[in-house]
């Protein structure tokens, strides 16, 4: 399967190889298995394998066996791997912090992030976002949307705006913005449905 290089950070090779980096280098010191990366990831077993074995090659990845596995995880050791970290998480982690840090919010049902960020993340051209917006479907505590939102601004170095709406006005959208973020590119974070889904495309 061909992935071309990604608009957010088009120095990678694939968007297949930007997710994967950015899943491990994001999350340090966790461990996963090829199997479980192709699954988080909604990447061909095949690709990933590859993918793996270029980087740790490339001293990027480390790869542990555990009998018939192999668990892979960010090279800490690599002094490649901290400037690669924050290069990752300013252009193509936003959809990661956003899982992490709005990830607590109670009475929340989805969270997106739409506009530009999302519309270069799915390949549309245009100019860096300057910005991440991000929709909270539920009825969160507001004081604790906007301290989520802050923790990943400060991990992010960039705006994150959220903004709310309720599951109905989501799931039958009336209001102008809401259509419009239906209607684009948009990309889910937390979808309690179907749990945290922030390494997927």
């Amino acid at each position: 399967m061909r992935s071309d290089a990604p608009k957010l950070l088009p120095v990678l090779r694939s968007q297949h190889q930007a997710d994967l980096l950015t899943a491990l280098l994001l999350h340090p010191g966790t461990e996963y298995t090829i199997a479980e990366l192709a699954q988080r990831l909604s990447i061909p077993q095949s690709t990933v394998s590859g993918e793996v074995r270029r980087l740790a090659d490339a001293g990027i990845l480390a790869v542990r066996p555990v009998g018939r596995a192999r668990l892979v995880s960010a090279n800490v050791n690599s002094r490649l791997v901290g400037p690669l970290t924050e290069l990752l998480t300013l252009t193509y982690g936003p959809h990661v912090v956003v899982a992490d840090e709005f990830g607590g919010l109670q009475d929340v049902v989805l969270v997106v992030i739409f506009g530009s960020w999302a519309a270069r993340y799915h390949g549309q051209r245009g100019r860096p976002p300057n910005d991440v917006d991000v929709l909270v479907v539920g009825r969160p505590d507001r004081v604790a949307m906007y301290a989520a939102a802050e923790r990943a601004e400060s991990r992010l170095r960039q705006p994150v705006n959220p903004t709310v709406c309720s599951p109905d006005q989501w799931a039958h959208p009336t209001e102008p913005l809401i259509k419009e973020i239906k209607s684009a590119p948009y990309v889910p974070v937390i979808d309690y449905a179907a749990g945290p889904v922030g390494d997927t495309a």
